[in-house]
């Protein structure tokens, strides 16, 4: 062994330097292949469709793809058709440059370079000239340079990610992807050998017999193909039917024929992300073409209205995944500025953001859904608002008051709330660009700032996921966030179930009826400049906007008229596709209570109350009182007025009156409303509560409860609440500490269980508006 080492020891001291100096280089810092050009990005739909491929900033169609993406048998067809000693030699092959400087300097045939992969890699990154001997001397050495610096494998990747494909497509994905529509591990052999050939002849030279595929007339390359086609079959196994498709014609994409699709939307996730090359978004490529379809067919139909714009966004409320953006009816209309995007530029959404009004109502314990609110001349601290058609109706229920997009009322709700109010709710949404609180007053319920779609579309999909606030997903990789909590579940709730008892303007016997609910608001700015419909379908938020960016105005423009038979045109499209199953947004809360309420007033109902519904309650949070505003007035039927005691020996008779309060009479007056009053007679005192008020047995006033702190569960504490009342009396209304507990009979049982200990002020209160009321403690027992 001694004597073996002695004698070789020269070269093995050369070897042993040169693997030193190889692994010296490798360990080297330098720069990755991958970052020596730039590259294009890449826009995908969620289930892969190209919706965009960019330029390079050297105007070079170029992607990247690791050497494991690509099809093993393009790789096997490169390295036959172009260096089959790839990986036995040091970046030159000496035979292959021997043989091409004899053909083409000394024999004077075809020019030949004997270039080997890296020599080309050399001259493509280095951008040599190497058809002057100097120019291939240069080439040599760079070529061994990248051998000494990078792998075989980085070597051969970065060839075919540069490698030349006619014009200023460059790489093997990029290739594949524009003239095939498929990445390069989908292909099959003869779009792989053609490949294979084509970075030796680049010119392509393409006969398009229509405008989507062209066909190869190169006779080099096909001649290539073939020649390649046969040393194919005798190095590899090949299935005998590829011979049949080697000989037919191979039909390319051009590259003027590449997608570009969603364009608005495309161009956001473009900007939104400037370091991802690779755009996996949510999109869905077949909702968009439904949803542009309709817009181009609205706006082509509605033209002589002089609607010739609109936008429309579509989100999943289940992942807050963006499914479809059309930002303009046409983005290559430069007269209705059509590359603006629509859905991110800030308009004014009029009335479609009045049903988060309601919502903070209804979490404050303003109103429910039953609520009586009063559409009459207001005035709030010098604001004056007016209804849109400038008339009043009254009074009506919050539902109504909301579906009927009254002003005056939902101004009046705006001003009853707090912590938050509006304003801070608007913030809390993350509508970061509002002026000062003061600015605005109470104009915000009317529209006051101006907001993005995406922002609304944000806003309304709250309802559907628990009252939470999530941001909109662009790319599948957009993390699904939980989000913070702007309206309670049983608040949400009830603003979606009032939005769905909203008629579409189309509903006759013959309009569409859809298998899924449907709760939508319509909003119109002020000048008529922008026309809103915003709402909720399965488990979709669809927001839609007709206008002109120019904010001319467009007296046909409404979010009624314009806004929302499209609205209902999409959805109608969408059916098919959409689920109508495991809809739990649609699903009352358990929380949620229902309670039998007096119509006219929507209070509990009083003996007299003529008609009776149901309204959604949140226990201890909803307004409750029994109803005060229908009695019983004995008229004296010869005069037709109250009727004065003693009644003995006069025709009497009773009427039921509503009794509205002194201020609603007379602005009723004031606004020309309908009212019947009742009949007076200032001769005699009127007493219309014949009975006496009802008086608690249980509890006791002033007695300490014990509730105990270890409950099991058939071991419970209840305390039970019985009062008695006149025989004419049929309900009683149980409260503790003005939260609503009940209802009973008189001398019956309500079994009420305290949850905490503490000072509770219970008080019931009869059908006539008559309470009683006692004081007690409960306190807790091991």
């Amino acid at each position: 062994m001694i004597h073996f080492l002695k004698k070789w020891q020269n070269w093995i001291c050369a070897g042993s330097l040169i693997i030193i100096i190889i692994i010296g280089c490798r360990l080297y810092p330098h720069p990755a292949l991958k970052d020596s050009l730039p590259i294009s990005r890449t826009v995908y739909d969620q289930s892969g469709k190209l919706l965009r491929l960019t330029l390079a900033k050297d105007d070079r169609y170029r992607l990247w793809v690791p050497l494991n993406k690509i099809s093993p048998t393009l790789i096997n067809a490169v390295l036959l058709h172009e260096d089959q000693w790839f990986y036995y030699h040091l970046g030159t092959n000496p035979y292959g440059i021997a043989r091409g400087a004899l053909v083409t300097y000394i024999l004077h045939g075809h020019r030949q370079g004997g270039s080997t992969i890296t020599m080309q890699l050399a001259r493509l990154l280095y951008q040599l000239n190497t058809k002057k001997p100097w120019g291939k001397v240069k080439q040599i050495y760079y070529a061994t340079k990248l051998e000494l610096l990078y792998s075989k494998k980085e070597i051969l990747e970065a060839y075919l990610n540069i490698a030349p494909y006619g014009g200023n497509v460059e790489g093997i994905q990029t290739a594949s992807l524009i003239y095939f529509n498929k990445n390069a591990s989908e292909l099959n052999i003869p779009e792989t050998l053609l490949l294979a050939v084509i970075p030796q002849e680049p010119n392509l030279r393409l006969r398009c017999k229509n405008k989507d595929t062209c066909l190869i007339t190169n006779k080099n390359i096909l001649k290539a193909r073939s020649l390649l086609y046969n040393q194919w079959i005798k190095t590899y196994p090949t299935d005998n039917n590829v011979a049949a498709f080697i000989k037919l014609p191979l039909p390319l994409r051009p590259v003027s024929k590449l997608p570009f699709e969603a364009p608005h939307f495309s161009e956001q996730v473009l900007n939104q992300y400037p370091t991802k090359s690779n755009l996996m978004t949510t999109l869905d490529l077949s909702l968009q073409h439904i949803l542009e379809q309709q817009i181009t067919n609205y706006v082509s139909s509605n033209g002589q209205l002089g609607i010739h714009n609109a936008a429309a966004l579509l989100v999943d409320t289940n992942d807050m995944s963006i499914k479809a953006m059309i930002g303009s009816a046409n983005y290559f209309n430069q007269t209705i500025s059509g590359q603006i995007n629509g859905t991110s530029i800030k308009r004014s959404p009029g009335s479609s953001l009045k049903p988060f009004i309601y919502g903070l109502g209804f979490d404050q314990g303003i109103l429910h859904p039953q609520s009586i609110l009063y559409d009459i001349p207001m005035t709030f601290s010098g604001y004056a608002p007016e209804n849109f058609d400038r008339h009043f109706e009254g009074p009506l229920t919050a539902t109504k008051a909301l579906n009927l997009s009254r002003n005056i009322p939902a101004v009046w709700v705006e001003s009853k709330l707090s912590n938050p109010n509006f304003y801070q709710f608007l913030a809390n949404a993350t509508i970061h660009h509002l002026k000062s609180q003061q600015y605005y007053g109470l104009s915000l319920a009317l529209g006051g700032e101006e907001i993005s779609m995406q922002q609304e579309a944000n806003l309304y999909a709250l309802l559907a996921n628990q009252g939470k606030l999530q941001p909109l997903r662009f790319l599948l990789t957009d993390p699904i966030k939980d989000g913070k909590s702007l309206l309670s579940n049983e608040a949400r709730f009830m603003v979606i179930d009032i939005l769905s008892q909203n008629k579409r303007p189309d509903e006759t016997t013959s309009a569409i009826h859809s298998p899924f609910p449907i709760a939508w608001k319509t909003g119109t700015s002020s000048g008529f400049r922008d026309a809103w419909t915003a709402g909720l379908f399965s488990h979709y938020v669809l927001i839609v906007w007709v206008g002109n960016f120019d904010n001319s105005s467009n007296s046909n423009s409404t979010g009624v008229k314009t806004a929302a038979p499209l609205f209902f045109n999409i959805i109608d499209a969408l059916q098919p596709k959409v689920t109508s199953k495991d809809l739990t947004a649609w699903q009352a809360p358990q929380t949620l209570k229902k309670v039998q309420v007096c119509l006219a007033s929507g209070d509990l109902p009083n003996h007299w109350c003529p008609q009776t519904g149901y309204t959604w309650f949140i226990p201890g949070v909803s307004p409750i009182k029994v109803s005060t505003l229908h009695q019983p007035v004995i008229i004296d039927k010869n005069t037709g007025k109250v009727a004065c005691p003693p009644f003995e020996g006069k025709q009497i008779h009773t009427e039921i009156f509503e009794f509205w309060p002194s201020e609603i009479q007379s602005i009723f007056k004031r606004a020309g409303l309908s009212y019947r009053s009742p009949p007076s007679d200032k001769s005699c005192k009127k007493t219309f509560k014949n009975t006496h008020p009802p008086h608690i047995r249980s509890p006791h006033a002033y007695q300490t409860y014990l509730l105990r702190s270890k409950l099991k569960d058939h071991d419970q504490t209840f305390i039970a609440l019985t009062a008695n009342a006149d025989g004419n009396i049929s309900r009683l209304y149980w409260f503790a500490n003005n939260n609503f507990l009940g209802e009973t009979p008189p001398n019956s049982a309500l079994f009420w269980q305290p949850e905490l200990i503490g000072n509770y002020h219970i008080s019931v209160t009869d059908d006539q508006g008559q309470s009683d009321s006692v004081n007690i403690t409960i306190d807790s027992i091991q």
